[in-house]
């Protein structure tokens, strides 16, 4: 931890030796057993009508926090056979608002609101899947190889992200899994063009010790 750490630096011409010992006693967690190269979940995806009215309703009910807009309400919307093939869209569709929302120290909520297409009624518990579910990878093509080899299928080839996402090393794909669900796999070595008013910077899975 950085505090340990300024810890051992304060001690350097203090104690014999330089530092401090640190002597574990008992193990605090399991193991990770990620895959090599993934850290877990970076974001959950949500479809809703009204994203200023469901980020009101989670602003009341959770406490959650508006970080950015991916895509402002009044910017041109997302659309067009590229958008729908990355994104898997049906032909006309277009996305015109996406958000980042953030509740405590958890992962992301992205929501999207999507014109020009028949939606179907939000998934129940017996159905399959959320709307998408999103993994941090810090090596994409490792990622998608192991993806694709247990039966998933890109929709597309890893693409550029957008708006302040966007960055020379920033990358995502989305895929879906043998059963249908959608899966997007996130790398952002780049880090985030935070606006001036984002409050805090979006949680990102950490790499496994």
């Amino acid at each position: 931890m950085s505090h340990t750490k300024a810890f051992n630096a304060a001690l350097e011409e203090l104690v014999e030796g330089g530092a401090s010992d640190v002597t574990e006693l008992s193990p605090t967690a399991e193991p990770d057993d990620a895959a090599p190269g993934v850290r877990g979940i970076d974001h959950v995806g949500v479809t809703v009508p009204d994203i200023d009215a469901a980020s009101h309703f989670l602003k009341l009910t959770f406490g959650a926090r508006t970080l950015y807009d991916v895509l402002p309400a009044d910017a041109d919307p997302m659309e067009g056979q590229e958008v729908e093939h990355q994104l898997g869209l049906p032909e006309g569709a277009r996305v015109e608002h996406m958000r980042l929302m953030r509740i405590g120290h958890s992962a992301n909520i992205e929501m999207f609101r999507i014109e020009n297409a028949e939606q179907a009624d939000a998934a129940g518990l017996a159905d399959y899947g959320l709307q998408h579910i999103a993994l941090y990878v810090d090596d994409m093509d490792d990622a998608v190889t192991r993806l694709k080899d247990a039966g998933g299928a890109l929709l597309s080839d890893p693409h550029p992200l957008a708006g302040v996402e966007d960055g020379n090393g920033n990358s995502g794909v989305y895929a879906r899994a043998p059963w249908g669900m959608l899966i997007e796999l996130i790398s952002t070595p780049d880090g985030i063009d935070y606006p001036e008013d984002c409050p805090m910077p979006r949680w990102k899975p950490q790499p496994s010790l």
